[in-house]
C-alpha cells in the first residue's frame, strides 16, 4: 500500500505483507548509565551555567540564572548551554563583520527536565511536565528574539538507540540561523493552500482524523493521532485543536492540557513496547515569519525507534511501514485510556 504525506512530497510503503504487530517491537530497553550523572543535583558546577531554572522561593515559583561562579541548588527544571555544541552565539566581532549564512550562529541548549533521573516524560507528574513546557515557551521566547536566529527547535532523544548519550531526563533545544528543510517544506506547502481553499490545511486533516480509524486520545485543547502515511511503526502527532502557530501562545490552561497528553500519550507508548527509544520534535512557525500564523498550525511529531532505515529508505526518500497506522493508533488508542485511568 503506497502513501503520500498530507503536504509534504513523501512517499511511504505501508508493508501490508511485513505486517507486524506494536507488541512484536517490545524488547529489553538499552540503558547505559553513567557512574557520574553530571545532570543530576549536585553536580551543577559539571555544566556550564545555567541560562534558566525554575526554584521554589517562599512558596513561590521564581525563576533565576547562575553565574561563573554560583550554581544554584534545589531546582525543579534547569536549562543550560550543550558543552558540545551544534551552534554557538556569535561574537561582537563576528556582528561586526556581519559573516553570512555559512557561519553556524545560534545555541544548543540542554533542559535538564527533572531532579530526578528518571522522571521521563511517559513516568512524570503532571506538575513536573507542566514546568518542562513552561521552560520550553520561555526559551523559545528568548531565542527567537534574537536578531541572528530564524528558528527555534525543540526535540527530544529518549533512550540510546534514539541517541540519547545521558540518560538523565531531559530534551534539547537549538536555535539556528534559517528554517529547516522540514519545516520550510510544510510552511510553504500550507502557504499554497491556504491561498487556494482560504484556511488551515491542518485544522482540514485534525477534523478528518478525529473521525479516522487514526484517531488516538483527545482533551479539550489537544488531538493525538497517528499520521496517514506514518514513517514510523507507533508514530503519532499531537495538536492543539484550535488553530495556533507557535506554542509561545499557550496559556496556563493549555500548558496543563498539553502536559497531561504527553504523560498519557508517552506512557501509553512506553507501557505497550516496553519503554522503546524515540524521538520528538517540535514543528513550529518562526517567530519573525508573521504571516505564517494565518496558515501554519504548530504541532508535536514523535518518531518511535523501532525499525532501521537501510539503503532503499537512505537512497530513495521512500520508507518502509511495516505497521498500517490505523493498527498503531488502535494499541495507542487503549494504552492511552489505561495511562489516563492511572492518572485519576
Amino acid at each position: 500500500m503506497l502513501r503520500k504525506d498530507y503536504l509534504l512530497d513523501r512517499w511511504v510503503v505501508i508493508a501490508t505483507s511485513r505486517k507486524r504487530r506494536p507488541t512484536d517491537f517490545v524488547k529489553k530497553p538499552v540503558e547505559t548509565k553513567a557512574k557520574v550523572c553530571p545532570l543530576c543535583p549536585g553536580r551543577e558546577r559539571m555544566t556550564p551555567p545555567a541560562v534558566l531554572l525554575y526554584k521554589i522561593s517562599d512558596g513561590r515559583l521564581v525563576k533565576e540564572k547562575d553565574s561563573d561562579g554560583f550554581r544554584h541548588k534545589d531546582w525543579l527544571v534547569r536549562c543550560v548551554p550543550n558543552l558540545y555544541p551544534a551552534f554557538t552565539p556569535p561574537t561582537r566581532d563576528d556582528v561586526r563583520r556581519k559573516r553570512g549564512l555559512s557561519e553556524a550562529w545560534g545555541h544548543h541548549e540542554v533542559l535538564i527536565e527533572s531532579p530526578n533521573h528518571d522522571e521521563h516524560p511517559g513516568n512524570a507528574r503532571v506538575s513536573q511536565l507542566i514546568h518542562v513546557v513552561n521552560a520550553y515557551i520561555d526559551r523559545l521566547k528568548t531565542l527567537s528574539a534574537k536578531p541572528y536566529v530564524e528558528y527555534v527547535s525543540i526535540f527530544r532523544n529518549h533512550g540510546v538507540d534514539a541517541g540519547a548519550s545521558l540518560s538523565h531526563a531531559h530534551s534539547q533545544i537549538i536555535a539556528m540561523p534559517f528554517v529547516p528543510t522540514t519545516v520550510k517544506a510544510e510552511l510553504k506547502a500550507s502557504r499554497i493552500s491556504y491561498r487556494k481553499n482560504g484556511g488551515c490545511v491542518f485544522c482540514d486533516i485534525i477534523e478528518r482524523e478525529r473521525r479516522s480509524e487514526r484517531f488516538i486520545w483527545e482533551n479539550q485543547s489537544f488531538v493525538v493521532f497517528a499520521p496517514w502515511a506514518s514513517v514510523h511503526p507507533l508514530e503519532f502527532w499531537i495538536f492543539p485543536k484550535k488553530h495556533v502557530s507557535t506554542p509561545a501562545k499557550m496559556r496556563k490552561k493549555e500548558v496543563e492540557a498539553f502536559a497531561k497528553t504527553l504523560r498519557i500519550c508517552l506512557g501509553a507508548l512506553k507501557t505497550l513496547v516496553n519503554n522503546p527509544a524515540y524521538n520528538y520534535g517540535f514543528h513550529i512557525a518562526p517567530a519573525k515569519d508573521a504571516e505564517a500564523k494565518k496558515y501554519y498550525h504548530w504541532h508535536l511529531e514523535v518518531y518511535p525507534k523501532l525499525a532501521i532505515w537501510a539503503g532503499f529508505e537512505k537512497s530513495t526518500g521512500v520508507y518502509i511501514n511495516t505497521v498500517p497506522p490505523e493498527d498503531s493508533a488502535e494499541e495507542l488508542r487503549k494504552a492511552a485510556v489505561k495511562e489516563e485511568k492511572k492518572l485519576g
